[in-house]
């Protein structure tokens, strides 16, 4: 099972996730902005991070770019996590350094296929 950091700023999302998480046995570290998911980042050393984009202090944008220039967490695949379903989000967070794109509401069974092919 995975070590997962899960930034997300909107408390009933991060709870509903983390518990589903929970259930199927990974270990889940939660952040609740972008600059304390960079931090906890180098801090915890996860095996991936499910990154919401839209987060108050450093929007996730800003934290997949800080997070892809660091030796010491440019390898952990991140997990894009966003309400935005619009033509070109997908390749704008690939751009900012996001290893791969989901949309919420989150598909937990389609995320878990995600988290497992990016993590082998």
């Amino acid at each position: 099972m995975a070590k997962i950091l899960l930034v997300e700023d909107n408390e009933m999302n991060r709870d509903m996730l983390s518990r589903r998480l929970l259930k199927r046995g990974h270990e889940v570290e939660m952040a609740v902005d972008g600059k304390q998911g960079v931090d906890m980042a180098s801090q915890v050393s996860p095996d991936i991070i499910l990154l919401d984009m839209s987060l108050p202090v450093m929007d996730g944008w800003e934290a997949a770019g800080i997070l892809k220039a660091d030796d010491a967490t440019k390898s952990i695949p991140i997990i894009a996590l966003t309400a935005h379903a619009m033509a070109g989000d997908k390749e704008k967070t690939m751009e900012a350094g996001c290893d791969d794109y989901d949309t919420k509401p989150v598909d937990l069974k389609r995320l878990l296929g995600k988290i497992e092919a990016l993590l082998g």
